[in-house]
Parts: C-alpha cells; structure tokens; sequence
C-alpha cells in the first residue's frame, strides 16, 4: 500500500509524461510540483510506487512512466472531469445543430470528437430496438426505377435504388406511397418484415410484383438499421502517435477497419456515476493491449441507446478527453431527443 503523497507522485508523472513523453526523474518532480520534500524523499516514493507496479523504468531512461496500472489508479482517483468552458460548448452546439440527419450527426460527432481530442472518435450506431417508421418516400427516377427512402422516428434515413418489372407510371407511385405509409408509419422496425410480407395482397395482380420488389427493399432498410457499426474520424491521430507503442500500430488500424473487436468493446462497457468510463492497455483485448478507449452513453429518443468515445495510445490525457466525450455525449443526446 502506498503513501498519499506518493499518490499525488503517480499523479506527478502521469501528468509530466503525458505532456512530454519523456521520463519523469525526482529531480524534475521537486523542480516542478510544490511537494516539499526533497528529490531523496521522491525518489523513495518512486520505489514504493515501482514496488507497487504502478511505474516502471524504460531500458533507456533512469526516469519513469506510467504502467497500465498505474494509468488506471489515476484515473480512478484524480482524472479531473473539468466542464468544458462556455466557448468549447457553443462551438459543439453550432457544429452539431447544422446536422441534416442521423447519418449527418455521426459524421459531425467524431469530426468534432476527433478535433476536441487528438484521438481516433467513434460513434456507435444504435441498435435496432424500438425504432419506429415514420415516413417512406418513393421517388421517379426513370419509368422503371424508384428511389426508396426510409426514415425512422430517430431521424436516421436510408435510400435505395430498386429497378422495376413494369412502367411505374404517377398514379401508381402515388398509390403505392399512400398504401405504404398507412400501413408502415408508427410500426416498429421488427415489425416491418411481418407487415412487408403482405404488402402485394393491396393492390391489383398486374402489380403484384412490382410491389413485391419494393417490399423486398423495405427489407434492405430494416437490415440496414440492425447492422452493428461504428462511424470513424481520426486515424491520422494514431498514425502520429506512433511512437507511443512498443510494437506496430497496424494491429489497431486493422481492428479499427473491422470493427467487430470495438463493437463488442462497447457492448461491455459500463459507463460509472459520472457518465463515462475507460478501458486502459491490457484491460483490453490483444489487438487494443497498447491503446485506452474512453467511451459515453448517448440515448435516441427514450428506447435506443448506444456509446461513443474516443481511442488512442495509453500515453493520453485522460481528464480532457473523458470531459470532452462526456459532454459530446450528452449534447448528441439532447439533439437526437428532439428529433
């Protein structure tokens, strides 16, 4: 067990080497910080915090660095979630209020997310859960070509591009619109697939199967909406840092592009009492042993939720960065609630 004071030494180091990625010595720690004591005294807390396994001492430096463990304690006891300033928050608002859609709110988050960081953003998408239709537009593009647009109560949409058996002249597309949206609008996804089945029994035989290709591509929508992924922003950010890890940063990259490893990191992650929580070096699996992944929970509306953060070398500012995804977190709930 070790000292308060040595703790507030861990914190020392945490802070100097993350700032400058060089080692920290007692002699910078008593230049540096107001502890009191002399660089001796220091050095004897370093030992305790080495025995402790929260620091160690790289091959090349008589300095030392935060272990996994010793990022870990930081976090628990001293990350500090400063409110973001008033400035930070209003550029958040102007940015994400000018989003068009759902797909146009991700895609502005992990922008916003990757700037306010210096890390690799993630925004999860959320699960399928009780999201409802609320309009489907069909538009013309040729006499045998329709343009099918989805669009969820959460404001996601969805277009496909469906080729017809038949002219579809305007009266039919009309009427397929109107039967469409009587019999989808306020449905839950899971139901569309039930409802979609029986879509061709409304209208004439002679048009039967061209409504049956529309209602296969009512499908498409819904498939669309149950796939689990990820938006990205950032990975020049990781490329940068590559110093960072001790062996290649291709690993991450190729666990980045696939997803599935970060997909089921997310699902298993439980954010703590204040809204956010972080995964440190080996907490995580092999691919991610070398990187901290600090991540949020937003809502949809009040029956979807999913998470969104930020991943970079362990090496990280972890008060920053979790302040920022928390508040990014919860200003995404607030728009995707009044849509």
């Amino acid at each position: 067990m070790v000292s308060e004071r040595a703790l507030h030494v861990l914190r020392a180091i945490v802070h100097d080497y993350v700032a400058s990625r060089e080692p920290v010595g007692s002699k910078a720690i008593v230049d540096r910080h107001q502890f009191g004591v002399s660089a001796a005294t220091i050095r004897n807390d370093m030992a305790l915090l080495e025995e402790e396994e929260l620091i160690a001492a790289p091959h090349t430096s008589s300095g030392r660095v935060p272990t996994d463990k010793g990022y870990r304690v930081f976090v628990d006891q001293f990350a500090d979630l400063r409110p973001l300033s008033a400035a930070q928050r209003q550029a958040i608002a102007a940015f994400l209020d000018q989003s068009v859609d759902l797909d146009d709110v991700f895609a502005r988050t992990v922008r916003l997310l990757s700037h306010l960081t210096n890390q690799v953003a993630l925004v999860q998408y959320p699960a399928l859960g009780n999201a409802r239709v609320r309009h489907i537009e069909l538009v013309p593009m040729s006499a045998t070509r329709l343009m099918t647009v989805f669009i969820t109560d959460g404001g996601r949409v969805d277009q496909r591009i469906i080729e017809l058996p038949l002219e579809a002249d305007e009266a039919f597309v009309g009427e397929l619109r109107a039967k469409l949206n009587a019999a989808l609008a306020g449905q839950v996804l899971s139901e569309v697939p039930q409802v979609a089945a029986s879509l061709a029994d409304r209208f004439a035989p002679d048009r039967r199967e061209a409504v049956g290709v529309v209602a296969e591509a009512l499908l498409g929508h819904v498939d669309a909406h149950r796939t689990d992924r990820l938006v990205m922003a950032g990975a020049a950010n990781l490329v940068r840092t590559e110093g960072d890890f001790a062996g290649s940063v291709y690993p991450v990259l190729e666990a980045l592009e696939e997803q599935v490893t970060l997909l089921k990191l997310f699902s298993e992650m439980q954010v703590d009492e204040n809204g956010v929580t972080a995964r440190i070096g080996r907490e995580n699996a092999e691919a991610l042993k070398e990187t901290a992944v600090v991540t949020s929970a937003y809502r949809v509306g009040t029956d979807s939720s999913a998470k969104l953060g930020v991943l970079g070398p362990t090496r990280m500012d972890y008060s920053n960065n979790m302040a920022a995804v928390r508040a990014v977190a919860r200003y995404v709930s607030r728009l995707l609630g009044e849509e």
